[in-house]
């Protein structure tokens, strides 16, 4: 049976009107709508202040939750999620060991942070590495994510994934994977390789070179291929490499 995430999308939001570039509405005017002063967009939230760390990590654990249950179908509620899912406990660690990294003087504390958690958790992520939003590492033990690796938004890694590194060399050396890609359990990215959007990298496999937007990797060494989606269940082709 395949373990591609089986995502529900029958409560997400519309998707937003279209907008009119030339004609009667007028710029920025969604179609259809009565001519009029169009409402400002609501501003991203500010995290200035004493706590604006505390809050902005809040709101990070919180689309962390919502981000594994979207992609777990053993996911039953939020709480069952934040008190037993160690890749996320692993993640929301990170978190506050990046910044922490990134303060003067708290490098060897976030090193020290980190072997902590990685002794907790099974999951071993450099305090450098930079993580997106709503990513989730199903399982987690035996993950491992270099100091030079950066991983993009909506992204879901199984157990055993290394994002490893080539070189000894003082340069960036780690992959970047872009949004919405899925790596396989015990699958090897090794290199600054560039995993592209919407990517699928199947189950031991090793990747070494590029890899583009929207392609399926399997093997040793992986070779790409990009299968035909079914347009009534788009992971049908991709859960087969996973």
């Amino acid at each position: 049976m395949s373990t591609a995430p089986q995502i529900d999308r029958k409560h997400r939001q519309a998707e937003p009107p279209l907008t009119l570039v030339r004609g009667e509405g007028g710029a920025g005017v969604p179609a259809g709508a009565p001519a009029g002063p169009v409402a400002p967009e609501a501003e991203p939230p500010t995290y200035a202040g004493p706590f604006g760390l505390v809050r902005k990590l809040a709101d990070r654990f919180v689309e962390d939750v919502d981000g594994a249950i979207e992609r777990d179908p053993a996911a039953n509620s939020r709480l069952e999620v934040a008190l037993t899912s160690p890749g996320l406990h692993a993640i929301w660690a990170h978190r506050g060991i990046h910044e922490l990294w990134k303060r003067p003087g708290g490098r060897l504390p976030a090193r020290v942070l980190a072997t902590v958690a990685r002794s907790v958790t099974g999951v071993e992520i450099h305090p450098a590495a930079r993580l997106g939003r709503r990513f989730f590492i199903d399982h987690g033990m035996g993950v491992v994510i270099g100091e030079t690796a950066e991983v993009g938004d909506d992204v879901m890694l199984y157990h055993g994934v290394t994002l490893g590194g080539r070189s000894m060399q003082h340069v960036k050396r780690h992959p970047t994977v872009g949004n919405r890609v899925t790596i396989g359990a015990g699958a090897r990215v090794l290199g600054p390789v560039l995993v592209g959007d919407d990517v699928q990298i199947g189950a031991n496999s090793v990747v070494v070179k590029d890899v583009p937007n929207g392609s399926v990797a399997t093997g040793v060494p992986a070779v790409v291929r990009f299968p035909k989606r079914d347009t009534a269940n788009q992971w049908l082709d991709p859960a087969m490499y996973i």
